[in-house]
């Protein structure tokens, strides 16, 4: 009965309405049809160049869209000929192509491509932001969407279905944002691992579509596989002030939904919090830290979008002015976005306090430009604050509401907005949400006709690089140990954000030079002293973004095998594509063990990995440890053929 009652989920519809291969029964291999596929141009390009080595004609999916919102300074050449080369392959592809400053993918995917009950694959961690909408949405790796666009299954493991019931109302001063943040305070940043997490209850009717918006975004900081809301009222709201009511479908859970877990929240309970340095589980109440100096207060990103994130700030702000220590900055998130602040006054109300407002994009949060002073706290609505990912290697990123952001901006220090308002006798702003958003349909370019889109060259800088080729797995490895690592370790300090690093996203030998240097500055250079060697690293390990190149690099360098007590979902799938093998200790006390430079050997790989357990040897401590791994027989197929596209040349010949 179980079964059947999980089907009756939310997710569990979705999931079945998409089911081309296995069962919805959590831990198992599932395949799933995809509809919509989403790419930004910091991954996206590698997903561009996958599309030519998989030899495609054009795209099989019902909707394809490749967004330019990370890499948009252009202090030379390099970001700019990613562009071209982004733009030349959608017109030859047969995709969508929003040009830069349209706006960050996510949120303007949901308003202007986003459809309840579609399935939506992302190049991007915080894909899963369109469960707002009612779809089943899920980052991945490039590949696997690029595959999804050639019309390949998304293959995931069947995650758990989380029932998250919201009741009560969030009282003023308090926002979406906040309740994410309890979440990340009661589990987190592993909690979510290999689970969906459906919200439901009466809470839902006090949060508009945008609201939900953030906490499906931030489910990713959870490490959820999805977040799934229903299509309701609100959604329909949502959707016909975009002028697509027509896409409105209602969806819900049904009567007899039974979760595999249950978590209930209060929203009237919900106090005004704060993720601290370095991660977005080091969550406390704004009240244990106020009095905290910062330097930075930067509002906007994919996890606070919508209108009512910036008008709340903005009213706050209205006629007084942000103190002369802070740097006000303001990202929109998309042009819409910014003509209705514009139209509304509420831009105005902004920059008369002292903002300094950006083009409409990602910039500050994946490192690209904003960078803050060494020393200084920066607080940001963004949605991670992992070390140096704002471009300064010993920075202090503090992730907060657009309120408590707004407030402290003001004061100078980190402010409880609640006890701002009382001393200032200052009521909360309500704001209402244009029931008609701006038009600027302009700015996105639809697919070429086929028989033009035949005829279209693809625009190479130097810059633009070709995928490497890797061989096949061998049956025994020998080599050392490069790196050792603890907890939680994120793809940024695998593969580094920030101006610096990221214009070479479509260049993998010269991002290579970047890979672990967060960690160990020197390993990309004692990697070329070992093209055969090993990572050995704690729980967690590759949460964050699902940027493939934290994989490709250092398997570039020569990293064959990654040895750790868990990994995150996106990074253990990326491993697999390009033929990194991702296996687990037995026992996680051995984790400790192994010791940088010790020299290790896994012998009898292929027959170990059919078998489901494999034997290390470190030959320096002369011991040994059981490892285990994850992987369904046809992740098997790929690692031993060097990954995945390898292993489809070789299919194909």
């Amino acid at each position: 009965m179980i079964a059947v009652a999980r089907e009756q989920t939310l997710a569990g519809q979705l999931l079945s309405a998409h089911l081309v291969a296995g069962q919805v029964e959590p831990g198992t291999e599932i395949g799933l049809r995809v509809d919509q596929t989403l790419t930004q141009d910091a991954t996206g390009t590698l997903v561009m160049q996958e599309l030519e080595a998989l030899g495609l004609d054009r795209a099989r999916t019902e909707l394809s869209v490749q967004y330019v919102d990370h890499n948009l300074l252009q202090a030379d050449e390099r970001n700019a000929e990613d562009h071209a080369y982004l733009r030349s392959a959608c017109r030859r592809f047969g995709l969508w192509f929003s040009k830069a400053g349209n706006g960050v993918s996510h949120p303007t995917h949901m308003q202007r491509f986003g459809v309840p009950g579609k399935s939506l694959a992302g190049s991007d961690s915080h894909t899963c932001a369109a469960g707002a909408l009612g779809m089943l949405a899920v980052g991945v790796g490039g590949l696997e969407v690029a595959l999804a666009i050639a019309g390949e299954p998304l293959y995931l493991r069947m995650p758990e279905i989380w029932g998250i019931r919201l009741h009560g109302e969030l009282p003023p001063w308090v926002s979406a944002k906040d309740v994410v943040l309890e979440l990340l305070r009661r589990h987190g940043v592993s909690g979510g691992r290999n689970r969906i997490l459906e919200y439901h209850g009466p809470g839902l009717a006090g949060l508009t579509a945008m609201d939900r918006h953030v906490l499906a975004n931030m489910g990713a900081e959870l490490g959820a596989t999805a977040s799934v809301f229903p299509s309701d009222e609100a959604v329909r709201e949502f959707l016909r002030a975009e002028g697509r009511e027509g896409d409105f479908l209602p969806l819900a859970a049904g009567p007899d939904a039974v979760y595999d877990l249950e978590e209930d929240v209060d929203l009237s309970t919900v106090e005004p919090l704060v993720a601290a340095p370095s991660s977005p589980g080091n969550v406390k109440p704004v009240r244990e830290v106020a009095g905290t100096p910062i330097g930075q207060v930067v509002l906007g990103s994919s996890a606070n979008p919508g209108f009512r994130d910036f008008a709340v700030a903005a009213a706050t702000v209205r006629g007084r002015q942000t103190a002369d220590s802070v740097s006000f900055d303001v990202n929109p998130t998309s042009r819409q976005i910014l003509v209705d602040l514009a139209r509304t006054g509420f831009l105005s109300d902004l920059i008369g306090a002292g903002a300094r407002v950006h083009q409409a994009g990602c910039l500050g949060c994946i490192g690209m430009g904003q960078a803050p002073a060494p020393g200084s706290n920066s607080l940001r609505t963004f949605p991670r604050n992992f070390p140096g990912r704002s471009g300064t290697v010993d920075d202090s990123v503090w992730l907060c509401s657009p309120e408590t952001a707004a407030v402290s901006a003001l004061t100078g220090v980190l402010t409880d907005p609640r006890d701002y308002a009382a001393e200032q006798r200052l009521a909360y702003p309500r704001v209402s949400v244009p029931a008609r958003s701006a038009e600027v349909g302009a700015a996105l370019t639809p697919p070429l006709r086929p028989a033009e889109a035949a005829r279209e060259e693809l625009v190479k800088g130097p810059n633009v690089a070709g995928l490497p080729d890797f061989e096949p797995l061998p049956d025994r490895l020998e080599g050392p140990v490069l790196l050792t690592a603890g907890d939680d370790v994120s793809t940024d300090e695998i593969s580094p954000a920030g101006a610096r690093a990221l214009p070479y996203r479509s260049n993998i030998p010269k991002l290579a030079e970047f890979a672990f240097t967060r960690i160990d500055p020197e390993y990309p250079a004692r990697a070329a002293a070992a093209p055969v060697h090993f990572v050995v690293a704690g729980e967690n390990y590759g949460q964050g973004s699902s940027r493939e190149h934290a994989a490709i690099t250092p398997r570039y360098l020569g990293l064959r095998a990654v040895l750790a007590v868990s990994f995150a979902r996106i990074h253990w799938q990326n491993l697999v594509n390009f033929g990194v093998l991702p296996l687990e200790f037995a026992d996680p006390a051995d984790h400790a063990r192994i010791g940088r430079d010790d020299v290790l050997v896994l012998a009898g790989l292929h027959d170990g990995l059919d078998q489901g357990e494999l034997t290390v040897r470190d030959t320096t401590r002369d011991e040994e440890y059981r490892l285990a791994h994850r992987l369904s027989p046809r992740q098997i197929d790929v690692v031993r053929a060097g990954g995945r596209i390898p292993l489809l040349a070789r299919e194909l010949a």
